[in-house]
């Protein structure tokens, strides 16, 4: 399971991430996480996925998005003090 920074879970399926609801909302391209238009979403520090600003000119491809999935019901973790942001990611 990974978390954005102040803790929300996202569902991991292969490269591609999911918000609680399901909504496809990000693939990994090694440790880097990029929306489907291609714009940087965040960094995979450990279990987290953080918005690092520095980091934010970074472009990746846009995607087709694959279909949603079922929401999942898994609970919020603590916040973490990871340098960085929480990713603009929907719930």
């Amino acid at each position: 399971m990974i978390y954005t920074k102040n803790g929300r879970p996202l569902t991991q399926s292969g490269n591609d991430l999911y918000s609680r609801s399901g909504r496809h909302v990000a693939r990994l391209r090694g440790k880097k996480a990029y929306a489907p238009d291609g714009r940087y979403v965040g960094t995979l520090v450990g279990d987290r996925l953080v918005y690092r600003s520095m980091e934010s000119t970074s472009v990746g491809s846009a995607f087709v998005e694959s279909s949603s999935r079922v929401g999942t019901s898994h609970m919020n973790r603590l916040g973490s003090s990871i340098m960085g942001e929480e990713p603009p990611i929907p719930d």
